[in-house]
């Protein structure tokens, strides 16, 4: 891989994006939040955390500085 080309998430650290994950196992549950760390098993420290539940009664509850075990990420997305 080039230094020009670098990795997505990688990209996302550097500028201290906010970044939306979905859960593995809970469909219904999204983490949104700036995205301060990583590491080589996906592990990912998040700032400003929001839980975001969706459906019927969606809601959302201010989590603060967390760290998100890789083994429950399907998915991560920049937020514009």
């Amino acid at each position: 891989m080039s230094e020009k080309r670098q990795h997505k998430i990688f990209k996302y650290l550097q500028q201290q994006s906010r970044v939306t994950i979905w859960l593995y196992e809970q469909v219904n549950v999204r983490l949104t939040g700036v995205l301060k760390g990583f590491d080589e098993f996906m592990n990912v420290v998040l700032d400003d955390a929001v839980e975001i539940s969706q459906g019927k009664s969606a809601k959302q509850r201010k989590l603060g500085t967390v760290l998100l075990k890789g083994d429950n990420i399907t998915l991560i997305s920049y937020e514009d």
